[in-house]
């Protein structure tokens, strides 16, 4: 284009958007040249008669020319109307292609997940079902896993480093979870532990058990439900060394400065020379849960989160452990 070919946005006469024809006005046309019936026209897109005739009137008042030519014998298109058919059709391809594109954009969502899990979360069936269903039903959405301490299981989400956890209830006020699994504890205790070789104890034969503690910025309803504090008889647990992370855990534990209750699958995450896992029998059972803030509940990397774990609980909770 040379200079004298340029035209300035001020000199084009003003549009009027009021006067564009609507996409529903375009595919009533549409179907009465199709039909050459105002009756049958109708009747095919669900209008009554007179409503239909209004709309076509307004589709011609808006287009500036006549389209339809009505007598009391028959319904002929214009010559107006038989040159602009093709752009009309064209037009209605084009938006129907726009509303095929625009549904899978929406479908195939894009961005970025923080997942956080604490222990061995990360590790767990219904965790890989989840991650795996949210990777195939949005394959532009990418997530990481990050592995959380204790006091980081809660700070994490407060703080907005993660987006989501996979977490050991109880979790405090102010989180909403959606429940995973439930599943058996078992004692974590040295291998030279007199209670070591049998195969199963009780809560009272762990009575004078040392259990580890948390550090200050852990939970402590959290860490109570863990170590059975108080133990049904009321009595409380005697607490013993701190303890910040899964390692430091198991290293304490191998060294005979107290015992644990943790999932029945650490036995197989989490063996460690020096360590024994023990069935006991009257130890309640723990739920897992996936947990996020109410706030980013409707994020939408976040909501295809919590569909896919929604579709994977649907499949049965029996096939997570």
């Amino acid at each position: 284009m040379t200079d004298d070919d340029e035209v300035s946005a001020s000199s084009l006469p003003a549009h009027d958007a009021r006067r564009d024809p609507s996409t529903h006005q375009l595919r009533l046309f549409l179907a009465l040249a199709q039909e050459l019936h105002f009756g049958r026209a109708a009747t095919r897109m669900f209008m009554t008669q007179p409503a239909f005739s209004q709309q076509i009137r307004a589709l011609e008042k808006r287009i500036g020319v006549p389209l339809i030519e009505r007598t009391s014998r028959k319904v002929e298109l214009t010559p107006a109307g038989q040159a602009l058919l093709p752009d009309i059709r064209s037009v209605i391809a084009a938006m129907t292609q726009l509303n095929q594109a625009a549904g899978l954009q929406a479908r195939e969502l894009s961005g970025h997940l923080v997942l956080g899990a604490i222990g061995g979360e990360a590790a767990m069936p219904y965790t890989h079902a989840i991650l795996a269903h949210l990777r195939a039903a949005h394959p532009h959405l990418t997530f990481e896993m990050r592995n959380l301490g204790f006091t980081q299981q809660v700070e994490a989400l407060v703080s907005g480093e993660t987006d989501a956890a996979f977490l050991l209830p109880p979790l405090p006020p102010g989180f909403q979870s959606l429940h995973l699994a439930t599943d058996q504890r078992v004692a974590c205790m040295a291998a030279g532990d007199p209670l070591a070789d049998q195969t199963s104890t009780t809560l009272a034969q762990l009575a004078d058990h040392t259990m580890l503690d948390m550090p200050p910025g852990v939970p402590r309803a959290w860490w109570d439900f863990w170590t059975v504090n108080p133990r049904p008889d009321g009595t409380p647990v005697r607490y013993g060394m701190t303890v910040a992370d899964l390692e430091a855990m198991l290293l304490a534990v191998a060294s005979g400065q107290g015992i644990v209750f943790l999932p029945a699958a650490a036995r197989h995450l989490f063996p460690r020379p020096g360590t024994a896992y023990l069935n006991v029998s009257d130890l309640p059972l723990f739920t897992a849960a996936l947990a996020w803030l109410p706030r980013n509940r409707n994020r939408p990397a976040l909501a295809a989160l919590r569909q896919a774990a929604h579709q994977v609980i649907r499949r049965g909770r029996h096939s997570l452990l």
